[in-house]
């Protein structure tokens, strides 16, 4: 406890504080950066990303409202909790959201981003002559 130092060690102190943190790996492989981002608890629909100025934000929410009741309809559990948490990767000028790939599954947000911009590839078109 912070009132009290040298009574009670940090990881005492940690654990009561609620963290939401967004546990990520990333690896490089096929020019591909790959982030593998852990979001236990929360629902593929809560989990936003957007794409501005270079910067990937990743935000997730979740509000959990259970309720347990008696053979009466009396309440005799009942839990809420909410949380949100958000994370901002810094991927470059030139990505486009179409070039970004991601899939949630099992509490887990698997992203594939290029290391560099995707060129497009322009179509020759021929002009006629008159």
């Amino acid at each position: 406890m912070r009132f009290l130092p040298g009574l009670f060690n940090e990881g005492f102190d940690d654990m009561f504080h609620d963290v939401h943190n967004m546990k990520c790996d990333i690896k490089e492989k096929d020019g591909n950066y790959l982030l593998d981002i852990e979001l236990p608890g929360y629902k593929k629909e809560n989990i936003h990303m957007d794409l501005k100025d270079g910067y990937l934000t990743i935000q997730a929410t979740r509000l959990n409202n259970e309720e347990e009741r008696n053979e009466a309809g009396q309440i005799i559990r009942q839990e809420r909790f909410s949380g949100s948490c958000s994370r901002s990767f810094y991927i470059g000028e030139g990505i486009r959201p179409e070039d970004i790939k991601a899939a949630y599954e099992n509490g887990e947000l698997k992203i594939t981003v290029p290391k560099e911009p995707v060129k497009k590839v322009e179509e020759t078109t021929f002009i006629p002559i008159e």
